[in-house]
């Protein structure tokens, strides 16, 4: 059988997350997607916990809510600020691993400060019966790869133990194959969702072939065994993400790098450049795209109330009028993904009209633009026909008034 899974989200304890993150809303939201085993997220949080052993168990160390399968993990920032994601078998392993860390404060935060270098969590991790593995692992901030050169660099010894990596919303399997020593690593492309809408949820998703939907089938195809696998990864093209280009962080000024590395990583303005996942990934590979026989195919999916929204006219997928036209189709369709790329586009015509039918055939035949993000601001898509937003500009400060001191 085949399964999509959201393997990396949060829960309503971890920072900047909508109050709305509860079991029932995610279970309705991977069900609208059309993703059938997601993460808990934030598990070693008391609290979250507590919610979580309210669902039925369905096998160990997984739970169901309605029609969705759940299983335990969570992200944790260790030293460096970097950033891992962490998968257990079962509560008794949570239990355990808990235990280990010792006085650790997991009150505060879904994702809690965990202060051990990478090889010490990945150790413990291991101890517990736990998998573990860099969360988003280009992105500027937290990436292990904005901190280290080298999975070894991270993790020590237990590098090659390491038997996943989470490529994040702004890479792809091409960003990863460029670098020689993640041939044998597994990439996930997850969600990383705040909110349990559609349009977060399952945003990125994986495609598992396994006998079943537990914690010991993915595990297995996470680890490549007895013919489990991934066959394929599904994420949105990564110039929407918005670490993909180098950019200021205030006023979001693209940069190439040898124009950064002259200015010194500081913009005209003032403000920060980030260094993009796009360069960072270049920086580190061999200048060639490798993939191994084992890498399922990369396909883009660009939410559908993102392109709903762009072709009413709207800023935002989050509008009333975005959202009942969203709900028309994926009832129509029975689950967003199907809509996306399944769904007559006659059909779709009939339920949302022209504009819109028009706006997911462009998207099955590769004709939306991405206008890349960079510096902490999402990409746009532009629809065929429709005018590129003009190119940001870095801002030159002009000279200070006495109401600036």
């Amino acid at each position: 059988m085949r399964f999509n899974a959201d393997l990396h989200i949060h829960g309503r304890f971890s920072a900047a997350t909508s109050s709305d993150m509860n079991f029932p809303n995610l279970a309705k939201g991977a069900e609208q997607k059309g993703v059938q085993l997601v993460a808990t997220g934030d598990c070693l949080h008391p609290g979250w916990m507590k919610e979580i052993r309210e669902m039925e168990e369905a096998e160990e160390g997984t739970f169901r809510q309605g029609n969705t399968r759940f299983f335990l993990t969570t992200e944790v920032e260790a030293d460096k600020r970097v950033h891992h994601l962490l998968m257990f078998p079962s509560v008794s392993s949570v239990e355990d691993f808990i235990e280990r860390l010792g006085d650790a404060n997991l009150k505060a935060d879904g994702r809690p400060r965990i202060h051990l270098t990478g090889e010490e969590l990945a150790q413990k991790a291991k101890d517990s019966g736990a998998l573990i593995g860099p969360a988003h692992a280009f992105t500027p901030w937290t990436g292990m790869y904005a901190h280290f050169d080298s999975m070894k660099g991270c993790y020590g010894d237990l590098a090659s133990k390491i038997p996943y990596l989470e490529l994040g919303l702004s890479a792809n399997t091409d960003y990863g194959d460029l670098i020689s020593e993640l041939a044998d690593v597994t990439f996930l492309t997850n969600s990383d969702a705040h909110s349990p809408q559609p349009v977060r949820i399952g945003r990125e998703y994986n495609t598992v072939e396994a006998k079943d939907i537990t914690y010991k089938e993915l595990v297995m195809a996470i680890q490549r065994k007895k013919g489990r696998k991934f066959v394929r990864n599904v994420g949105l093209p990564p110039e929407e993400g918005k670490y993909n280009r180098s950019a200021c962080s205030r006023c979001y000024a693209q940069y190439e790098l040898e124009r950064a590395l002259a200015l010194r990583w500081r913009c005209v303005c003032g403000g920060s450049i980030k260094k993009g996942v796009r360069e960072r990934a270049q920086e580190l590979g061999t200048g060639k795209v490798v993939h191994p026989g084992h890498r399922p195919e990369y396909v883009y999916m660009i939410p559908l109330g993102e392109i709903i929204a762009k072709a009413v006219g709207h800023s935002s997928p989050f509008t009333g009028k975005v959202n009942g036209i969203w709900e028309a189709v994926v009832k129509h369709s029975g689950t967003e993904v199907a809509a996306l790329m399944e769904t007559p586009v006659g059909e779709i015509e009939t339920i949302a009209g022209k504009a819109i039918s028009e706006a997911v055939r462009a998207f099955r035949e590769g004709r939306i633009t991405v206008i890349p993000g960079g510096g902490g601001q999402y990409g746009k898509i532009i629809l065929p026909g429709q005018e590129a937003p003009p190119e940001v500009k870095p801002h030159r400060p002009g000279q200070k008034s006495l109401f600036d001191f």
